[in-house]
């Protein structure tokens, strides 16, 4: 038996929607925003050489110093969809997807957060994490859209994040995670 025969084809769906009264461009140019951190993806700032299917991406801490989740854009379609592959550094888990998919609707637009992760028997901590995460995310992006700002909850989260950076594990360093390094995982997987 070869390795890649005992990765999973299937893949399990975790789905959260949320209804944003905004247009969707303006729902849009918060998900795909790289000049800034993401308050809604818990402050990661998205830096990534350009988002186009292939390019890899990742989310690094406001100040650049640690790297949480790493991807590879896999379909932009504006303002309908953009995914990723995703991999939290500083967990073992095998690589998952991240689709972010918009829908205008009378009034606004239908936000649904898609995270895909391999179907194995027991879950993983990446796909536990985005259950639990997935509803912060359309919180947080519902209320940064409507009102500039997160919600209550998530601006203490956000604080909290922000006092406890200094115990993030060194696997995280972005030296670790050059695109270059990024591309290699990828690959790596694909083989």
């Amino acid at each position: 038996m070869t390795e890649s025969s005992l990765k999973p084809t299937k893949m399990r769906q975790s789905i959260h929607k949320v209804f944003i009264n905004a247009s969707i461009d303006k729902v849009w140019a918060e998900i795909v925003n790289t000049d800034s951190p993401r308050q809604f993806f818990f402050n990661g700032q998205c830096d990534t050489p350009g988002l186009t299917p292939g390019a890899p991406m990742a989310m690094r801490s406001p100040d650049s110093k640690y790297t949480s989740v790493v991807g590879e854009v896999t379909e932009f379609n504006p303002p309908y969809r953009y995914a990723h592959t995703f991999k939290f550094t500083t967990m073992e888990d095998a690589i998952g997807k991240v689709i972010y998919d918009l829908k205008e609707v009378d009034g606004g637009t239908e936000f649904t957060l898609i995270s895909e992760n391999p179907d194995l028997a027991e879950v993983s901590k990446t796909e536990k994490t985005m259950q639990d995460g997935g509803k912060f995310i359309c919180e947080n992006l519902k209320a940064i859209v409507e009102t500039g700002k997160p919600t209550f909850s998530g601006r203490m989260i956000l604080s909290i994040i922000k006092l406890t950076t200094w115990m993030t594990p060194k696997v995280a360093l972005t030296e670790n995670w050059s695109f270059e390094a990024i591309k290699k995982l990828h690959q790596e997987e694909r083989n």
